[in-house]
């Protein structure tokens, strides 16, 4: 047990945590936990570590020392906010089959306050208290395996305050070394080397998250926002939600997308031909693929098909002289031309050969029949979710092997027409929200347009991506008397992002628009006093780079990417606070999700629930519009219940409660 046989909730709640209060949460390597609590109560039992200093050094390493297990039975009591370093954390656990139910991932929150992909400790560390980036220490190749000194003498000596339980280095000195940055041992996993070095490193945990959540409330409002929901809470609430999301990639990692094998190599051998025995039969099946392409070249023209130029050359002879060979551009000529349509039929033959062919269903899907990859929860740019293994880019014909096992069958859930939707919710255009009480929104878009459906769509299109030429781009002009405070949104987003000046989304999120640096030294905050409100602000007076020296079509697109990033943004945070909502809601039907796909949930659910899972499905989706979307704007979801991904039809469309909801303060348990 944690401490003299009391179990670990008992000792969280005597050291003053409640359900939803914060707890610093490491694992180690080999399984074992530290967990901290969020400024312990006087009289807290002490730490199972080394015999302390002082007192400051007793209350700073205040902690236990406990298994998985009982990590699991206190959040299944007590339910905290753990506080974790990174989705490791979360990874580690769910090896051993616990899985929690909400945390503060400290990497996650960088992210959202900081931008770009990079979280490691040493950077979270020295981007939350204003410390110059360039400063972060790191160990040079003859320090990998040298112990810390302390005093002169080794740390791991006993007469130079070793750990009691014969821990080395990190154990006993301190983790911040000089100029306040994190000891290069310590990131570098010396943490785990003994219990007083876990404990002190959930601290350390604790201490990043809370200056991380005053840095949310002091960030920056985001462009144009409407003040129908309180920044403070949505910052917050984002926070939560991309943490939980965190938990959720890790689950998604381990439990993997079902597959059927003999479906998939079946449709593999109907499109790339079967199996090849060794490399002179899979160089043949190659060469016959290509042949199918050649043959309709004229007379004694061949040409490499991998091969951007010979291709174009080869195009040119067969009477089609086209300055690229992309795909879009061929399409106009297929109809017309046997060698390019079999020339684009190659091409996707070509992609699921080399990217989803026999290797990748060898490395990937496992002999459980589970498809699995890595996942994280933002890709660093406005923070969509991502994953490899194919998981992400899967062609279309292979869902067709996506099957739920027997038993079970997959709820598939699709946000429809999010991004307008989500323009009229962040940027609080009273017209555009009343526009998405129609089922299909570009129905009341074309009537305020005076334009048929597809142009509208096209109008709503090209504004939220910049297009002003071609037929995009003159539909896109209307808009601006039709939607003048969306348009000013979008608008204000492009002039900030052609100057250089980093943007942040309606939840918070930080897009790097100013080269993707960190500030310059002189824009360092002078103290960690004003370390927490100054560094999380927008570096727009710091980090402008010269426009005069770019092109205007460098700045033309930067522009274009800010408006879009605005979208993209908090439609990823819109769509993660959903995705998480239902991960907490679905446990009690033994709900699972299996794949996160930009707008899409697809739910692992027991066949008899189908119609219960589909209810929850949409019963979440109006609890997390209810918390996230301001202005009364309304969402819709697509759902349907299928055993085999590629049979996914909406059949269930929102019910009448869960069609326009509010705004409404905080972020619900599980989120």
């Amino acid at each position: 047990m944690g401490h003299r046989g009391q179990d670990l909730a008992g000792l969280l709640r005597q050291a003053g945590v409640a359900r939803g209060g914060l707890a610093g949460l490491v694992v180690a390597p080999d399984g074992r936990a530290a967990v901290a609590p969020d400024f312990p109560a006087p009289g807290s039992p002490a730490p199972e570590s080394a015999v302390p200093d002082s007192p400051a050094q007793r209350e700073a390493d205040a902690g236990w020392i406990v298994s998985a297990e009982e990590v699991a039975r206190a959040d299944q009591e007590l339910r905290p906010r753990w506080v974790t370093w990174s989705a490791e954390t979360a990874a580690r656990l769910t090896q051993r089959g616990v899985r929690l139910t909400t945390c503060w991932d400290v990497a996650a929150v960088h992210r959202l306050l900081f931008g770009g992909w990079l979280a490691d400790p040493a950077l979270a560390w020295a981007s939350i208290r204003g410390l110059r980036i360039d400063g972060i220490p790191t160990r040079g190749p003859g320090q990998l395996f040298s112990a810390i000194e302390v005093d002169g003498g080794r740390a791991d000596d006993g007469d130079a305050g070793g750990d009691a339980d014969g821990g080395d280095a990190a154990a006993s000195a301190s983790p911040v070394g000089p100029g306040g940055y994190l000891r290069p041992e310590w990131t570098d996993g010396g943490w785990a080397d003994s219990t007083a070095g876990m404990i002190h490193w959930a601290r350390l945990a604790l201490e990043t998250a809370s200056r991380q959540g005053a840095a949310l409330h002091a960030a920056d409002p985001p462009q144009a926002a409407p003040p129908a929901r309180p920044i403070r809470s949505m910052r917050q609430a984002t926070a939560h939600a991309e943490s939980t999301a965190e938990l959720l990639c890790a689950e998604l990692a381990a439990d993997g997308l079902p597959v059927d094998r003999e479906v998939a190599e079946r449709l593999l051998a109907g499109i790339v031909g079967p199996r090849p025995r060794d490399a002179s039969q899979a160089a043949g099946i190659r060469a016959a693929r290509d042949a199918r392409v050649l043959r309709h070249a004229p007379q004694g023209v061949t040409a490499d098909l991998r091969s951007p130029l010979q291709v174009k050359a080869l195009l040119k002879s067969a009477g089609f002289d086209v300055p690229d060979t992309r795909a879009w551009r061929l399409e106009q000529f297929k109809d017309a031309s046997p060698l390019i349509a079999a020339l684009l039929e190659w091409r996707k033959a070509e992609r699921i050969a080399t990217t989803y062919g026999y290797a990748w269903l060898d490395a990937c899907l496992g002999a459980d029949g589970r498809l699995r990859g890595s996942w994280t929860g933002s890709d660093g740019a406005a923070g969509r979710m991502t994953a490899s293994a194919g998981l992400h880019n899967m062609p279309a014909i292979l869902r067709q092997a996506v099957i739920a096992e027997d038993g079970r069958v997959f709820i598939r859930a699709d946000l429809g027409q999010i991004e307008p939707r989500v323009l009229a919710a962040v940027s609080g255009d009273r017209t555009l929200i009343a526009a998405t009480e129609d089922d299909d929104l570009y129905l009341p878009v074309a009537r305020a347009l005076n334009v048929d459906r597809p142009t509208a769509k096209v109008a709503m299109i090209a504004a939220m991506y910049g297009q002003t030429t071609g037929h995009g781009g003159q539909a896109a002009k209307r808009m601006k008397a039709a939607y003048p405070v969306a348009m000013a949104y979008l608008d204000d987003a492009d002039r900030r992002a052609r100057a250089g000046q980093d943007l942040r989304t309606y939840g918070g999120r930080l897009v790097r628009m100013s080269g993707g640096d960190p500030p310059p030294p002189a824009a360092q905050p002078a103290t960690a006093q004003t370390a927490t409100a100054q560094s999380a602000t927008t570096r727009e007076t710091t980090a402008q780079p010269s426009t005069a020296r770019e092109s205007a079509a460098r700045v033309a697109a930067r522009g274009r990417y800010g408006r879009n990033a605005m979208i993209q943004g908090a439609a990823a945070e819109l769509f993660k606070m959903w995705a998480v909502t239902v991960r907490a809601r679905g446990a009690a039907l033994d709900a699972r999700i299996v794949l996160c796909l930009h707008d899409e949930l697809l739910v692992d659910v027991p066949a008899g629930d189908a119609a219960a899972a589909a209810g929850l499905v949409l019963d979440c989706l109006a609890e997390t519009t209810r918390r996230w979307a301001p202005g009364q704007a309304r969402f819709l979801a697509d759902i349907s219940a299928v055993s085999c991904w590629a049979d996914a039809k909406p059949s269930v469309k929102p019910a009448s409660e869960a069609d326009t909801v509010t705004a409404s303060i905080g972020c619900q348990e599980g989120a």
